[in-house]
């Protein structure tokens, strides 16, 4: 057995997560968040640098190597500071506050975070990215900035804390909204502008998918038939999917494009993003029933199968954008290697996925992404569409193959509550809409994993989990996306023990997280250990917002349960942030879908009777983002179905404000009910 001796050893060697494995063996003695570290800087009048990224983040590993790798920099920085390394994946709760301290003052963000806080954490200065020579100026200016003008620091921390305090609170208000039509005609007449109707998404590069403002595109759609709102889904689904920030070869997406094209990624994948994905890909194909859609459904749980499930069940945070220290080496390909796999195949795969000898991207590179017009290629090629399918069909598995055999980005093996819940309500969508009984295998594997290893001794939720052990509490978006997922696997198996599951979360997340000054949620818990700042995360963004993700779950239970107390919270919180959502762009898609939910009352459908199953299934090949479905082979334990069975028959009830319609045996009659 061959031992590695490092130089260097610091307090992270101790940790259980990739990314601050990664730094402990740098020259900086850094320590993890906690008592330990915050008792050192205290006792010592020493700074902190509190440095937060993730394993995935390709700039903070050139950081590390500039710089935390470099001893005359971490000399500066041990002698000077304590050094605190976050991963944000596990702490989101440190990283909002850290974040907002540094968006306060340079109007950006982004990983790596870099900030500069007093020996009792208050924030003072800070940024992302620093070359070594900028980094260490900075860290001298900083310590100098402090030691020469205590008054001023004073000053600095106090205004920055008050910042971070205030920020994303809100206030309750006490008025009670009544929301119409002409709400969501104003929404999206103020979206209208930023929407890329020629690339897709939204605004100029960067460009992130923002999953939720799509789907929220959807349900205006379904409300008001806008063609605009639909052709923007469509369009952005499919440049996404032909695009380079979809993995052509093995599925997925990666986390954004560098480009507005959609062509050349920043090559991480991420779990939350390709979860989100396969959701907005199965509701684009109930709408419209495009094949190459589910498609890309199957080939991103594919990947997701192959390359970020744990054997127990558990979804894996993510994929390194690097491998061999070059990002995107992994996934991209030169011309004569593409030769070399195709031999006299490579000259129409290479025109399909716009490869040159030249190469598209850098270092004489091929990213791939398909052509435009496949049309041009089946003229060119005397090709059938069928006989173009089958030859790439052919090639992909032949470059996949290939791609194994190199050396593969670094996986992030912790195991996220909040995250695997969003691939657990994707996976029981995906079953719903194709009917693939593995995807309801894989749901349930995964919704029992959450139960048995993420569950706390008092019902509540642990954040993470990683060989064998979870450690951190989880915070609200571990409770609203599991309630989320448990709601969705519900509706895919009418088992009640999953609705149980989720109402119980739920109260439990009313006792920790509620804060009835604001009826609002906090982020993290009355049990966690204070920051300087008790946050909110209001806002929708790459994932929706925690507490918007709370006032839909409590709208739907509140159906569900017939418990009015929950339907009104519900409504108490959109009313809260109304100006904000009518306001905030994409940044509130998700309070928008549920303003939807107010526009017009969905309707709740039961099915119960021995056909349940088949009635069911024929439902969930029908977009109907506005109907939640109920019911079992017997009444079981809801309110809702009590009295709904009839002898010998199975029956549908269409139900809308505690109401239901005259029972019907078919599907299609059912669904003409929804429209009347």
């Amino acid at each position: 057995m061959i031992t590695t001796t490092y130089k260097y050893t610091n307090q992270l060697v101790n940790e259980s997560s990739p990314y601050l494995l990664q730094h402990a063996h740098n020259p900086v003695n850094w320590f993890p968040w906690g008592e330990e570290a915050l008792e050192k800087a205290l006792n010592e009048n020493k700074n902190i640098i509190i440095s937060i990224g993730y394993a995935a983040c390709h700039w903070c590993h050139v950081m590390e190597h500039e710089s935390f790798e470099d001893e005359e920099v971490a000399n500066y920085m041990n002698e000077h500071f304590v050094c605190i390394k976050v991963d944000r994946e596990e702490r989101p709760d440190i990283d909002k506050v850290y974040l907002t301290a540094v968006q306060l003052l340079t109007d950006k963000g982004g990983w790596p975070l870099n900030c500069i806080a007093l020996p009792d954490g208050r924030p003072i200065y800070g940024g992302t990215y620093f070359p070594t020579e900028r980094w260490m100026d900075m860290l001298q200016q900083v310590s100098g900035f402090i030691k020469d003008h205590p008054e001023k620091a004073e000053e600095q921390a106090k205004f920055l804390t008050e910042g971070v305090q205030s920020n994303e609170m809100i206030y309750k208000t006490t008025e009670s909204s009544v929301y119409v039509l002409n709400d969501l005609n104003d929404i999206f007449y103020n979206w209208k502008s930023n929407i890329d109707f020629v690339h897709g998404g939204y605004g100029n590069a960067p460009k992130f998918p923002m999953p939720v403002s799509l789907q929220f595109l959807l349900h205006f759609n379904y409300l008001t038939h806008q063609k605009d709102a639909l052709n923007a889904v469509i369009l952005t689904l499919n440049k996404l999917a032909n695009g380079g920030i979809y993995d052509q070869i093995g599925g997925g997406f990666s986390r954004y494009s560098t480009d507005e094209y959609w062509k050349v990624p920043h090559f991480e994948k991420m779990l939350y993003d390709n979860a989100q994905l396969v959701t907005l890909y199965v509701a684009a194909w109930q709408k419209t029933k495009d094949p190459n859609y589910k498609t890309i459904v199957f080939e991103t749980l594919d990947f997701i199968k192959r390359e970020l499930t744990s054997p127990d069940g558990g979804f894996y945070s993510s994929l390194d954008a690097d491998s061999e220290d070059e990002e995107g080496k992994y996934y991209v390909w030169t011309y004569d290697e593409l030769k070399a796999v195709l031999g006299d195949k490579a000259a129409l795969i290479c025109d399909y996925y716009n490869a040159t000898q030249k190469g598209n991207w850098e270092d004489s590179r091929n990213i791939l992404y398909k052509s435009d017009s496949l049309q041009k290629l089946t003229i060119a090629y005397k090709l059938s569409d069928i006989e173009l399918k089958k030859k790439v069909s052919d090639a992909k598995k032949l470059l996949l193959q290939q791609r194994s055999s190199r050396v593969h980005p670094a996986l992030d093996k912790k195991i996220l509550t909040a995250w695997n819940a969003l691939m657990l309500k994707a996976y029981s969508d995906a079953y719903r809409a194709f009917d693939r009984k593995d995807y309801l295998e894989s749901a349930l594997k995964n919704a029992e994993f959450i139960l048995t290893n993420m569950k706390t001794e008092d019902q509540g939720l642990f954040r993470n989990h990683k060989d064998g052990t979870s450690t951190i509490h989880g915070f609200l978006d571990d409770y609203a996306f599991t309630i989320k997922g448990f709601i969705s696997l519900y509706q895919a198996t009418f088992d009640d023990k999953w609705l149980v599951e989720a109402q119980q979360l739920t109260d439990y997340a009313l006792d920790h997280f509620y804060d009835p000054t604001s009826s609002m949620f906090f982020y993290t818990s009355d049990l966690d250990p204070m920051l300087i700042a008790r946050k909110m995360e209001i806002s929708d963004n790459v994932i929706s917002s925690s507490n918007s993700e709370m006032a839909m779950n409590l709208f739907i239970l509140g159906k569900y349960f017939y418990r009015d107390d929950y339907f009104q919270l519900s409504r108490k919180m959109l009313n809260n942030v109304k100006t904000h959502a009518m306001n905030g762009d994409v940044y509130y898609a998700n309070w928008d879908i549920l303003m939807t939910w107010f526009v017009a009352e969905p309707y709740f459908v039961a099915i119960v009777g021995k056909d349940y199953e088949a009635k069911r299934k024929e439902f969930d090949t029908w977009y109907l983002p506005h109907v939640f479905l109920t019911g079992g082979k017997t009444e079981g334990a809801l309110s809702l179905l009590e009295g709904k069975l009839k002898e010998g028959q199975t029956t549908i009830y269409v139900c809308q404000n505690e109401s239901c319609k005259l029972p019907v045996t078919e599907v299609n009659e059912a669904l003409h009910q929804l429209t009347v």
